[in-house]
């Protein structure tokens, strides 16, 4: 919807002849242009004036919602103060103060927290991070890692490779040798409809045990899944699934990663899935709602052992030879734990458990619109399923995105879903505004 000062909140665009923009189709974007160049709560402006209703929070990431002030001022206080400090052989107070934070709210046992700056760079630090491991404690031949059929863990070669969706691999060769892949456990069939985590599906996870068997137990390093698949659709794990998994790897000796740089700090309804699902990997990968987006930062978070197993050798010693020139940026872990703060004191992740039955009876009441054939979700995380347009996967969910837009409201489409993921402080009524958009979209379509 164009807001009713719209002249004074739209700009002049630039030339954007230069920039090649990321997973976007550049040529139909610079012809039919949406940049947003303003932000606040739940609102952003576009660059003709449009206000729009942000129900994805950025990109999954803005979860205390845009422009918070106190996250804001925290990134000016230290830019002022200090803009950078070496990230190897020296630190700064920020890091060390976020990570005791950010250990404080994770799951019991994980204890440790090394900053990166993404989330394919928490997964591929993860990955170095097990088989360096493995090595120490004498199993270096545990080199093998088993991802999942339409996980998404970002996409370095290391998060391709265990990653399980093919627009993201097929261009870029052989990947790295020695991954296999368990089945996804999307079923439409059996789960369509379901409120919640799905009743059918635990069984898939034994298909880990005859993966292991393939390749011989001793030979794997780690599992890495996403508790939540949220790049592949909003797919929720089956009853039992993840403590099956956990199990498994428990009993082979097998690492367990499980990516939640989409689904952690609040999104599910508790602050990492791990806790809402009550089961603990070795290790975690964090992004995007860390900083509420303000900021570009990742972390890889680990068990106290996994830390102590690298603490051997010479005192001054350098124990892991990994890093990155911004790894725990001032700026970054400022808007860090502010960000954290920020959960906390407005009770956020409790905010978004309260809002969860009524997020999902807005959404299943989509359930007989048009060309819908699932609905799914759980804390303030859901997804609806389109029957694609025969001949042209993704393209209905992309008419839908763009009518959206038209009409005022930002949405997430991945292949022929609609994704959301509203900031934790989305109202009510926003919600009930976004369900009236997308049947009106739907029944345009």
């Amino acid at each position: 919807m164009l807001d009713e000062d719209a002249t004074n909140l739209s700009i002049d665009l630039p030339d954007m002849d230069s920039y090649w923009m990321p997973f976007t189709g550049n040529r139909y974007f610079k012809d039919n242009p949406r940049v947003i160049h303003r932000a606040e709560g739940m609102y952003c402006w576009s660059h003709d004036g449009r206000k729009l209703l942000d129900m994805v929070a950025g990109l999954w990431c803005c979860n205390a919602g845009h422009c918070d002030p106190r996250i804001v001022s925290a990134i000016q206080e230290q830019a002022a103060d200090l803009d950078y400090a070496m990230a190897f052989q020296l630190g700064h107070p920020k890091a060390f103060e976020l990570a005791s934070k950010l250990t404080n709210i994770a799951p019991e046992g994980i204890d440790h927290a090394f900053f990166v700056n993404s989330g394919s760079e928490a997964v591929d630090t993860a990955m170095k991070m097990v088989l360096a491991y493995h090595r120490i404690k004498g199993e270096g031949q545990r080199i093998r890692f088993i991802g999942r059929e339409r996980g998404y863990h970002g996409v370095g070669f290391g998060g391709i490779s265990v990653g399980g969706m093919s627009p993201n691999r097929k261009m870029f060769g052989a990947m790295l040798p020695g991954v296999d892949h368990l089945s996804h456990t999307h079923n439409l069939e059996h789960n369509a409809f379901s409120r919640g985590l799905p009743s059918w599906g635990e069984h898939l996870a034994d298909e880990l045990e005859n993966i292991i068997a393939l390749h011989d137990p001793s030979t794997i390093a780690g599992v890495i899944i996403e508790p939540i698949a949220g790049s592949a659709g909003v797919l929720l794990p089956p009853k039992g699934y993840l403590e099956k998994i956990r199990e498994i790897c428990t009993k082979h000796g097998i690492m367990l990663i499980f990516d939640e740089v989409i689904c952690a700090f609040g999104r599910t309804g508790d602050a990492f899935a791990s806790s809402r699902f009550n089961v603990i990997p070795d290790i975690i990968t964090t992004a995007k709602g860390l900083t509420s987006g303000t900021v570009p930062m990742g972390a890889v978070l680990t068990r106290n052992d996994i830390y102590d197993t690298f603490m051997t050798g010479p005192e001054s010693a350098i124990e892991f030879f990994h890093g990155y020139t911004y790894s725990g940026h001032p700026l970054a872990a400022a808007a860090g734990c502010a960000t954290l703060d920020a959960y906390i004191e407005d009770d956020m992740f409790n905010r978004a458990l309260s809002l969860e039955e009524k997020f999902a009876d807005a959404l299943h009441s989509l359930k007989g619109e048009p060309h819908v054939i699932d609905i799914r979700s759980l804390g303030l995380i859901g997804a609806v399923e389109l029957t694609p347009i025969e001949g042209q996967p993704t393209a209905r969910a992309i008419n839908i995105f763009r009518d959206c837009y038209d009409k005022g409201l930002i949405i997430r489409t991945t292949g022929d879903t609609i994704a959301f993921s509203p900031p934790l402080i989305v109202e009510e009524q926003q919600i009930e505004e976004t369900i009236e958009i997308i049947k009106a979209s739907l029944r345009e379509a």
